[in-house]
């Protein structure tokens, strides 16, 4: 088992001073816009360099590495370091299962994320739940992970889906996670199942302020679902943009396009920034 501080001397001292600061949104400097690259998970898997070239030449600030990186060795993951140092582009958090939030899982996970320089290592999905003390027993294991983050400089999150909307035992398994969770445990909104799922990304942030570290704009809309591109859908974005950006806390957004042709991703992902700089230019 690797330790969360058992990455060689090298690595640390190559990336020890390198690591990034944490990005604030201010009235002087707008939140980076990234791409969560689940949206172009095929070109990924045939390309990871080619795809990671494409998305920064986009204009795309920051990216997501999914599940697979967790996979990755070390020297990987410094490989995919340096590739983003040479872009200019930075990685601020990681889109986990629930096995990188056990014991042993963490460590892995906070060795590779100490490498790409994330600040978030998100968990994008419960595991099995089957109640509400099941929803109870995820808040304390994102409590426990935090804490093992915090010495390290990093935090942990959470990252919704439909499921979290819906009520159990009379109460919404989103709220449980609120609630439950320290400050320190970012809250990472999916607008596009938030929306599907018929509750209000905007009255969720407000609701939470300072926790919406960031945000995953994937749109929705009825009859077309996940089909639709970012800022084609039901989604309120100038009101999200606002409640966001007054006091959600928000560091960075993260466009997230899923459905649709496969040798068509990279060309969806670039026609969804397009809208982004249409809507917030």
């Amino acid at each position: 088992m690797h330790s969360p501080t058992s990455i060689s001397r090298r690595t640390f001292l190559t990336f020890a001073g390198t690591l990034p600061l944490v990005m604030r949104a201010s009235a002087a400097e707008k939140p980076p816009v990234g791409l969560e690259l689940y949206s172009v998970r095929d070109a990924l898997m045939k390309d990871l360099t080619g795809t990671v070239r494409a998305v920064a030449k986009m204009g795309y600030e920051v990216v997501e590495f999914y599940s697979p990186y967790y996979s990755w060795t070390p020297q990987a993951a410094t490989d995919v370091r340096k590739l983003m140092d040479d872009l200019g582009i930075r990685c601020p958090s990681t889109h986990n299962d629930s096995h990188a939030f056990t014991p042993d899982g963490l460590a892995k996970a906070i060795e590779l994320n100490q490498i790409l320089g994330s600040r978030y290592v998100i968990l994008a999905g419960p595991g099995q739940v089957t109640g509400i003390d099941s929803w109870k027993s995820v808040s304390d294991r994102l409590n426990a992970a935090a804490e093992k983050l915090k010495t390290t400089g990093m935090s942990a999150g959470y990252h919704n889906h439909q499921i979290e909307w819906q009520p159990v035992e009379g109460q919404r398994p989103m709220d449980v996670i609120a609630t439950r969770t320290g400050k320190d445990v970012a809250l990472q909104l999916d607008v596009g199942t938030c929306v599907e799922a018929g509750a209000d990304p905007v009255a969720w942030i407000e609701s939470h302020p300072g926790r919406i570290k960031s945000l995953h704009c994937k749109d929705w809309a009825p009859g077309r679902g996940y089909a639709v591109l970012f800022g084609e859908g039901a989604s309120p974005w100038e009101r999200i943009f606002k409640a966001a950006e007054s006091g959600g806390g928000v560091e960075y957004y993260l466009v997230e396009q899923e459905e649709g042709p496969a040798a068509e991703q990279l060309q969806r992902a670039e026609r969804c920034l397009a809208n982004w700089k249409r809507l917030k230019p």
